[in-house]
């Protein structure tokens, strides 16, 4: 090997000390879900989608003391970080989703996402978006079908009358005027997005709930502005330079979940200042080309995964 070339270690995370534990950091995460999932409860009703967050959750627990069982590891239940999993994984299925599929899910997120790396701070890939990956290459059709928000009300409970397509299906399968005139003008689009009142996944819809959310994070510390806040700025920016509508496209779909609550990941995301913008631009940059050139509306969770890959490298760039 030659004097210019460098090893690549990769150790696990958290790399960084601080006087802050794991249950207090996992708390601070569920208190900003907190917004979100009421949210979502009141769009989507507290019936099958109350339960398909309670499954999500206590399957995520329970699939973590089986695998600290089964691999003779010491019980990491009481770090809140299985619960955590859980509730955002149930915050990105779509509401009506089937019971058996959100244990499929929660113990894909734990097994596959989490424990075979070697638990928490070990897992190179975000658990919960592990386990909804395995959720939309196993079953797409049951992860695309989405329920209208106060679906409840709609006197015909027929399929076709209580499901209708997302934003970004409909601009993926229509067009963007089309949207438009189905909203009425951008400015009652960007109204509705913001709100949470559309189509979508449980705990996504709502920018303003999410944001709310975000920002408690970053008011506690809990994470570091620099990874949402270019992933968000990178959508826009990219959004625009593709020829998309850029503010309707950092309030559509699961940008700002993801970016305050999936990219932002102690252990898949990177260490070092300039390695988090890299990764932010990285992912945004991802986030919009899918949408824009892939058979897939939303990119949020694709890109993030495959940002989470290159999170190593990220960390070693220096500029010469």
């Amino acid at each position: 090997m030659t004097e210019d070339m460098v090893d690549l270690v990769v150790t696990s995370a958290p790399h960084v000390r601080k006087k802050i534990k794991t249950p207090q950091i996992m708390r601070d995460v569920l208190i900003a879900l907190v917004p979100a999932t009421v949210g979502g409860l009141y769009f989507f009703g507290t019936g099958h989608t109350l339960g398909v967050i309670i499954v999500a959750v206590l399957s995520t627990i329970l699939a973590e003391y089986l695998g600290n069982l089964i691999f003779r590891k010491k019980s990491t239940l009481w770090d809140f970080s299985s619960g955590v999993t859980g509730l955002l994984l149930a915050l990105v299925l779509p509401p009506g989703s089937p019971y058996w599929m959100v244990v499929v899910g929660a113990f894909s997120a734990i097994f596959i996402g989490k424990i075979i790396f070697g638990g928490i701070g070990s897992n190179p890939f975000n658990p919960a978006l592990v386990g909804r990956a395995v959720l939309m290459v196993s079953w797409p059709t049951f992860m695309t079908m989405w329920l209208k928000p106060f679906y409840w009300k709609i006197g015909s409970q027929s399929l076709d009358a209580i499901t209708s397509a997302t934003p970004l299906n409909i601009v993926k399968l229509q067009s963007y005027s089309a949207l438009i005139q189905q909203f009425g003008s951008k400015i009652a689009l960007y109204k509705v997005l913001f709100i949470g009142n559309v189509g979508g996944c449980i705990g996504e819809t709502s920018a303003l709930l999410l944001l709310i959310g975000g920002i408690y994070l970053l008011v506690k510390k809990v994470i570091d502005w620099r990874i949402p806040f270019t992933y968000i700025i990178s959508v826009f920016v990219f959004s625009f330079i593709f020829g998309r509508d850029p503010l309707f496209s950092i309030l559509a779909g699961g940008l700002f979940l993801g970016a305050f609550f999936m990219a932002t990941d102690y252990s898949s995301s990177p260490v070092m200042p300039k390695g988090k913008i890299i990764f932010g631009i990285f992912v945004g940059f991802l986030t919009v080309i899918i949408r824009q050139f892939s058979p897939y509306p939303e990119g949020v969770m694709f890109s993030i995964l495959l940002g989470n890959a290159f999170v190593p490298y990220f960390d070693k760039l220096r500029p010469h």
